[in-house]
């Protein structure tokens, strides 16, 4: 049968009950979802995204721009900030057709391009997450090889990397996302049509084993190494040596990428594995509607990541912070006179350690002035 007509004689059949109550699944249509809920949910979290993430991101890379020229830590953190920015400037058309009942009023392509900035921004932040944990590791258990391997242009490089890959990888979601009609309201489709869900669930599966299940081993990996290099008592140094801004400075990070992921990433990707398996499935209708609502909810944490992320740029370093600062509340920087050296310093921030491998801080003061 025909979806259109599907849905006609599944809407025929539910006429007597409140049709703003009652959202009925097309892919079973002895399965009715209350999704009530939605329509206060989303608009207020997306709006709550779209207000703090566009002033967070907004600072960000104005702050960035002001302070070049780059390590490969603050390459990776702009392209982040930007991807974060890009992705809530979509939101306002989100927060209408949520607050309008799921009615989508702007057409076909414009519902695919807001359906692929999602996607984008959520795995270009995974990847560029990824990127500065690697970064920091190199710098943490390999410092002298970060001395050299690690420069500006190569973190460039691999953002650009970055950005391609991830496009390439959604051009399908561009193909599948599409608009359908129920009744008098036009639907933006987060997935696909009915016909072609089993494509996309077998499509969005490869893609989230890539830009997601991969990287997120990676970053694992690397913060236990990190953690295990990090605790590991280092020979010749004092307690304050031991206590350097670096290694609070790689805590911090752990800190705050394992909080990003914990709250927007794993869930989402949990729970939308959970929903898409259970409409293949065709499973039981209660549960199909407890899956449905824990996907729901996980959906506008996912966004949330773009209102992280910022702590991320904040807990960085001294020189975000001060600059941060000054944008703010107007005044000068203390030190505005030694830019030139916190720029040559600055990209080689691991060299502290590198000293501490090498037991020697005299030494390594040179080669951070050099």
């Amino acid at each position: 049968m025909p979806q259109e007509s599907q849905m006609e004689v599944v809407t025929s059949r539910i006429s007597p009950l409140n049709q703003s109550e009652v959202f009925t699944s097309i892919f079973n249509s002895n399965c009715r979802f209350d999704e009530e809920f939605k329509y206060i949910l989303l608009p207020v979290s997306y709006s709550l995204v779209f207000v703090f993430g566009f002033i967070l991101n907004a600072i960000a890379l104005w702050v960035f721009l002001k302070m070049r020229p780059w390590n490969p830590s603050m390459v990776f953190m702009f392209h982040l900030a930007l991807s974060d920015f890009l992705y809530v400037l979509s939101l306002p058309t989100l927060i209408y057709y949520y607050a309008n009942r799921s009615d989508w009023p702007f057409g076909v392509a414009a519902c695919k391009i807001v359906r692929f900035l999602f996607y984008a921004n959520l795995y270009c932040s995974i990847l560029f997450l990824t990127c500065i944990s690697v970064h920091r590791y190199v710098g943490i258990c390999h410092p002298i090889k970060a001395l050299t391997l690690l420069k500006s242009r190569h973190a460039h490089l691999v953002c650009g990397l970055v950005w391609s890959a991830v496009t390439v990888c959604l051009v399908p979601n561009l193909v599948f996302v599409t608009t359908s009609r129920r009744d008098n309201d036009t639907l933006c489709h987060d997935t696909t049509n009915q016909e072609s869900f089993h494509e996309y669930v077998d499509y969005s599966s490869v893609v989230m084993v890539l830009l997601f299940g991969i990287p997120f081993i990676v970053i694992l990996v690397c913060y236990c190494l990190m953690a295990r290099a990090l605790c590991r008592p280092r020979h010749g140094l004092s307690a304050s040596q031991q206590g350097a801004s670096s290694r609070q400075k790689s805590i911090k990070l752990i800190i705050v990428v394992l909080v990003v992921f914990a709250v927007s990433f794993v869930p989402f990707h949990i729970t939308r594995t959970l929903y898409y398996t259970s409409r293949v499935l065709d499973l039981n209708c209660e549960f199909l509607n407890i899956v449905n609502f824990t996907y729901k909810i996980t959906r506008p944490l996912a966004s949330v990541n773009s209102c992280i992320d910022p702590i991320l740029y904040f807990l960085a370093g001294d020189h975000y912070r001060s600059k941060m600062i000054s944008a703010l509340t107007g005044r000068k920087e203390m030190k505005s006179s030694s830019t030139p050296e916190l720029a040559k310093s600055q990209p080689n921030n691991n060299c502290s350690v590198a000293l501490v491998y090498k037991n020697s801080a005299h030494k390594a003061s040179k080669e951070v002035e050099t």
